[in-house]
Protein backbone atom coordinates (compact mmCIF):
# COMPACT_ATOMS: atom_id res chain seq x y z
CA UNK A 1 0.00 0.00 0.00
CA UNK A 2 2.83 2.80 1.29
CA UNK A 3 4.58 1.13 -2.27
CA UNK A 4 1.40 2.15 -4.32
CA UNK A 5 1.05 5.17 -2.97
CA UNK A 6 4.29 6.38 -3.57
CA UNK A 7 4.70 5.61 -7.14
CA UNK A 8 1.70 7.49 -7.31
CA UNK A 9 3.07 10.73 -5.38
CA UNK A 10 6.06 10.31 -8.09
CA UNK A 11 3.49 10.50 -11.27
CA UNK A 12 1.50 12.89 -10.04
CA UNK A 13 5.03 15.17 -8.98
CA UNK A 14 6.50 14.31 -12.23
CA UNK A 15 3.15 15.45 -14.10
CA UNK A 16 3.40 18.49 -12.43
CA UNK A 17 7.43 19.20 -13.07
CA UNK A 18 6.43 18.68 -16.83
CA UNK A 19 3.30 20.84 -16.91
CA UNK A 20 5.42 23.74 -15.19
CA UNK A 21 8.66 23.32 -17.68
CA UNK A 22 5.89 23.52 -20.29
CA UNK A 23 4.73 26.83 -18.87
CA UNK A 24 7.61 27.84 -18.37
CA UNK A 25 8.92 27.36 -21.95
CA UNK A 26 5.46 29.25 -23.14
CA UNK A 27 6.19 32.35 -21.15
CA UNK A 28 9.49 32.53 -22.13
CA UNK A 29 8.86 32.30 -25.73
CA UNK A 30 6.09 34.89 -24.69
CA UNK A 31 7.90 37.45 -23.84
CA UNK A 32 10.73 36.98 -26.57
CA UNK A 33 7.57 37.15 -29.35
CA UNK A 34 6.12 40.30 -27.00
CA UNK A 35 7.77 43.77 -28.70
CA UNK A 36 9.47 46.04 -26.51
CA UNK A 37 7.32 49.39 -26.19
CA UNK A 38 7.38 51.90 -28.55
CA UNK A 39 8.66 55.51 -27.60
CA UNK A 40 6.58 57.83 -28.87
CA UNK A 41 7.86 59.58 -32.24
CA UNK A 42 9.25 62.67 -31.50
CA UNK A 43 9.62 63.58 -35.15
CA UNK A 44 10.94 62.51 -38.69
CA UNK A 45 13.57 63.05 -40.94
CA UNK A 46 12.88 63.28 -45.29
CA UNK A 47 15.21 63.11 -47.81
CA UNK A 48 14.94 62.74 -51.29
CA UNK A 49 14.84 63.55 -54.91
CA UNK A 50 14.77 67.67 -55.32
CA UNK A 51 15.07 68.42 -51.57
CA UNK A 52 17.96 70.22 -51.06
CA UNK A 53 18.08 69.99 -47.17
CA UNK A 54 16.19 67.25 -44.84
CA UNK A 55 12.53 68.01 -44.24
CA UNK A 56 12.99 68.06 -40.67
CA UNK A 57 9.70 67.72 -38.79
CA UNK A 58 8.96 67.78 -34.97
CA UNK A 59 5.62 66.59 -32.88
CA UNK A 60 6.42 69.62 -30.62
CA UNK A 61 5.73 72.03 -33.75
CA UNK A 62 3.86 70.04 -36.04
CA UNK A 63 2.05 67.20 -34.65
CA UNK A 64 -0.40 66.86 -37.29
CA UNK A 65 2.46 66.59 -40.34
CA UNK A 66 4.40 64.01 -38.13
CA UNK A 67 1.18 61.62 -37.69
CA UNK A 68 0.45 62.38 -41.38
CA UNK A 69 4.26 60.12 -42.27
CA UNK A 70 4.19 57.61 -39.67
CA UNK A 71 0.98 56.87 -40.61
CA UNK A 72 2.42 55.73 -43.64
CA UNK A 73 4.97 53.07 -42.32
CA UNK A 74 2.97 52.54 -38.97
CA UNK A 75 1.27 49.10 -40.03
CA UNK A 76 3.53 47.22 -41.92
CA UNK A 77 3.37 43.76 -41.24
CA UNK A 78 6.41 41.36 -39.84
CA UNK A 79 6.67 39.55 -43.56
CA UNK A 80 7.18 41.83 -46.78
CA UNK A 81 7.53 41.03 -50.29
CA UNK A 82 11.39 40.10 -51.37
CA UNK A 83 11.26 41.69 -54.58
CA UNK A 84 10.21 44.94 -55.46
CA UNK A 85 9.31 46.83 -58.84
CA UNK A 86 12.05 46.97 -61.63
CA UNK A 87 14.15 50.26 -60.50
CA UNK A 88 13.00 51.90 -63.60
CA UNK A 89 9.64 51.78 -62.47
CA UNK A 90 10.29 52.68 -58.77
CA UNK A 91 10.10 56.90 -59.60
CA UNK A 92 11.56 59.17 -56.82
CA UNK A 93 12.91 58.16 -53.51
CA UNK A 94 12.02 59.34 -50.33
CA UNK A 95 14.05 58.17 -47.25
CA UNK A 96 12.26 58.27 -43.74
CA UNK A 97 13.72 58.41 -40.32
CA UNK A 98 11.78 58.11 -37.20
CA UNK A 99 12.92 59.73 -34.92
CA UNK A 100 11.92 59.07 -30.80
CA UNK A 101 14.02 60.09 -27.29
CA UNK A 102 16.26 62.29 -29.29
CA UNK A 103 17.81 59.74 -31.93
CA UNK A 104 16.32 58.18 -35.23
CA UNK A 105 14.77 54.85 -34.18
CA UNK A 106 13.36 53.58 -37.84
CA UNK A 107 13.96 54.24 -41.45
CA UNK A 108 12.08 53.19 -44.47
CA UNK A 109 12.05 54.36 -47.96
CA UNK A 110 8.87 55.54 -49.83
CA UNK A 111 8.07 55.48 -53.76
CA UNK A 112 4.87 57.32 -54.17
CA UNK A 113 4.68 57.25 -57.95
CA UNK A 114 6.09 53.80 -58.68
CA UNK A 115 4.46 52.04 -61.20
CA UNK A 116 1.20 49.85 -59.96
CA UNK A 117 0.95 51.90 -57.04
CA UNK A 118 3.15 53.70 -53.83
CA UNK A 119 5.44 51.28 -52.63
CA UNK A 120 7.34 51.09 -49.28
CA UNK A 121 10.67 49.53 -48.62
CA UNK A 122 11.95 48.52 -45.15
CA UNK A 123 15.65 47.54 -44.83
CA UNK A 124 16.35 45.17 -42.59
CA UNK A 125 19.40 47.11 -40.82
CA UNK A 126 17.80 50.10 -38.29
CA UNK A 127 19.08 53.20 -36.88
CA UNK A 128 17.73 51.51 -33.25
CA UNK A 129 20.04 48.35 -34.23
CA UNK A 130 17.11 46.17 -34.74
CA UNK A 131 17.09 43.55 -37.11
CA UNK A 132 13.38 43.19 -38.91
CA UNK A 133 12.96 40.91 -41.93
CA UNK A 134 13.58 43.37 -44.56
CA UNK A 135 10.91 43.36 -47.28
CA UNK A 136 8.80 45.60 -50.18
CA UNK A 137 5.07 46.41 -49.22
CA UNK A 138 2.32 48.20 -51.20
CA UNK A 139 1.94 52.32 -49.42
CA UNK A 140 -1.08 53.80 -49.05
CA UNK A 141 -2.87 55.07 -51.58
CA UNK A 142 -2.63 58.75 -50.30
CA UNK A 143 1.41 58.73 -50.15
CA UNK A 144 2.06 60.90 -52.95
CA UNK A 145 -0.60 63.44 -51.39
CA UNK A 146 0.49 62.94 -48.00
CA UNK A 147 4.19 63.98 -48.90
CA UNK A 148 2.81 66.90 -50.62
CA UNK A 149 0.69 68.34 -48.18
CA UNK A 150 3.68 68.20 -44.98
CA UNK A 151 6.36 70.16 -47.73
CA UNK A 152 7.68 67.53 -50.45
CA UNK A 153 7.99 68.94 -53.96
CA UNK A 154 5.61 66.33 -55.55
CA UNK A 155 3.08 67.57 -58.31
CA UNK A 156 -0.29 66.84 -56.89
CA UNK A 157 -2.05 63.29 -57.57
CA UNK A 158 -5.02 62.77 -57.27
CA UNK A 159 -5.46 59.22 -55.81
CA UNK A 160 -9.47 58.20 -56.28
CA UNK A 161 -11.42 59.50 -59.39
CA UNK A 162 -15.11 60.68 -57.94
CA UNK A 163 -17.81 58.17 -59.31
CA UNK A 164 -20.56 60.55 -57.39
CA UNK A 165 -21.75 60.16 -54.32
CA UNK A 166 -20.87 57.10 -52.46
CA UNK A 167 -18.84 56.17 -55.54
CA UNK A 168 -15.43 56.31 -56.71
CA UNK A 169 -13.07 54.16 -58.85
CA UNK A 170 -9.18 53.11 -58.13
CA UNK A 171 -6.52 54.05 -60.43
CA UNK A 172 -4.56 51.66 -59.20
CA UNK A 173 -5.36 48.44 -61.70
CA UNK A 174 -6.79 45.38 -59.97
CA UNK A 175 -4.00 43.11 -60.25
CA UNK A 176 -1.49 45.42 -58.47
CA UNK A 177 -3.48 44.21 -55.48
CA UNK A 178 -1.40 41.32 -54.14
CA UNK A 179 -3.00 39.39 -51.67
CA UNK A 180 0.28 37.40 -51.33
CA UNK A 181 2.18 39.99 -49.22
CA UNK A 182 -0.93 39.65 -46.37
CA UNK A 183 -1.03 35.80 -47.22
CA UNK A 184 3.08 35.31 -46.34
CA UNK A 185 2.35 37.12 -42.87
CA UNK A 186 -0.48 35.15 -41.47
CA UNK A 187 1.58 32.05 -42.96
CA UNK A 188 4.15 33.35 -41.26
CA UNK A 189 2.91 33.95 -37.91
CA UNK A 190 0.61 30.72 -38.13
CA UNK A 191 4.15 28.52 -38.20
CA UNK A 192 5.86 30.39 -35.55
CA UNK A 193 2.57 28.92 -33.44
CA UNK A 194 2.89 25.31 -34.70
CA UNK A 195 6.25 25.83 -33.67
CA UNK A 196 5.75 26.66 -29.61
CA UNK A 197 3.25 23.92 -29.83
CA UNK A 198 5.59 21.43 -30.93
CA UNK A 199 7.92 22.62 -28.39
CA UNK A 200 5.66 22.74 -25.42
CA UNK A 201 4.23 19.08 -27.02
CA UNK A 202 8.12 17.82 -27.13
CA UNK A 203 8.56 19.00 -23.56
CA UNK A 204 5.52 17.61 -22.02
CA UNK A 205 6.56 14.29 -24.02
CA UNK A 206 9.61 13.76 -22.35
CA UNK A 207 8.29 14.50 -19.22
CA UNK A 208 5.99 11.60 -19.23
CA UNK A 209 8.21 9.91 -20.76
CA UNK A 210 10.92 9.97 -17.38
CA UNK A 211 7.79 9.77 -15.47
CA UNK A 212 7.13 5.79 -16.82
CA UNK A 213 10.64 5.13 -17.11
CA UNK A 214 11.20 6.37 -13.21
CA UNK A 215 7.85 4.44 -12.24
CA UNK A 216 9.07 1.67 -13.86
CA UNK A 217 12.45 1.01 -12.42
CA UNK A 218 10.88 1.26 -8.58
CA UNK A 219 8.24 -1.49 -9.78
CA UNK A 220 10.62 -3.73 -10.58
Amino acid sequence: MVRKVRQRAAVVAGAALALTCALGLTGAAAAQAAPKPKLAPAGVDITGDQLAQPLKLRADTSPAEVNMVIDQVKWLGTTGQLRGPAAKDLGPKYTVVVLAAGSPQHTYDLFPLAKGGPRVYRPAKQPDLSHPRAGWFFGRLNMSETLRAVGVPLAPQFDTISGGVGGGERVLPEDALDPVGNLDTALGDLQRLLLLNVGVVLVITVGLAGIALLVRRRTR
